[in-house]
């Protein structure tokens, strides 16, 4: 029989939510076993055996496991649940399986996005310790200079933390329209960074577009469309977390 595990890892292997929305759920008296409404974190479950409970519908394991791989446009949020009512990501992939989005990327930006039913991968992969690198192409306005490129790969002043070095590259530079285009590479995920960045030395984001995830791009995806992400490319993501 198998052991033991604690209730958040149960929640988020039935699809409920990630780990750490799991935590949230249990501390907010939403999560009964057996009957009874759970509030500590610690406790443990035997799967095979006791009833876990979740908005009164009693919830199990997820028999098959998903990864997309959507090019989100701009115009969509990445909320399962929005007060406002705007469009979500999840309009865009019909399935009837619970979703969740892997991260985030705002109303404005572009992109490659993850989402999935598999809560421990969400747990995995968006861990502060954990964080995979990510492509964005962005459309800043003004031309560039070099210093202000140095000061990107080497950190920039954010509110109250400085950026770990980037990877930045020149894609190219438009005197007549006064912007230029990059390439950011980073590992972190700040809520909103990459425009934080740009703000920190003196540009404004005109067009913001996240390429890549762990190097798997959505170069040959049409905005609005997704695919199924391999055993290989999970397991690729998976690993790079190992890495760092």
């Amino acid at each position: 029989m198998e052991d033991k595990i604690r209730l958040q890892k149960y929640l988020a292997e039935c699809g409920i939510a990630s780990r750490r929305k799991a935590e949230e759920l249990i501390l907010q008296g939403k999560i009964r076993v057996n009957g009874k409404i759970v509030t500590e974190l610690g406790t443990k479950i035997m799967p095979q055996i006791d009833k876990v409970f979740y908005n009164d519908k009693e919830i199990h394991r997820q028999e098959e496991l998903i990864y997309i791989l959507l090019n989100k446009p701009i115009g969509y949020v990445t909320t399962v649940k929005d007060q406002f009512n705007r469009d979500s990501v999840l309009d865009l992939i019909k399935t009837n399986k619970r979703l969740v989005p892997v991260g985030r990327l705002d109303m404005y930006t572009s992109g490659a996005l993850i989402l999935t039913n598999d809560g421990d991968f969400v747990y995995k992969v968006t861990h502060p310790k954990h964080e995979i690198e990510k492509t964005y192409t962005v459309t800043i306005k003004g031309i560039i200079k070099r210093e202000e490129v140095e000061k990107l790969r080497k950190g920039v002043k954010i509110e109250d933390y400085i950026t770990k070095p980037a990877k930045v590259k020149i894609l190219k530079t438009d005197e007549e329209k006064n912007s230029s285009r990059l390439e950011i590479i980073i590992h972190e995920g700040k809520n909103r960074q990459v425009r934080k960045m740009c703000e920190a030395i003196g540009h404004k984001v005109l067009a913001l577009h996240r390429s890549k995830i762990a190097g798997i791009g959505v170069k040959d995806i049409p905005l609005g469309k997704w695919r199924y992400l391999n055993s290989k490319e999970v397991q690729r993501i998976l690993n790079e977390n190992i890495e760092k």
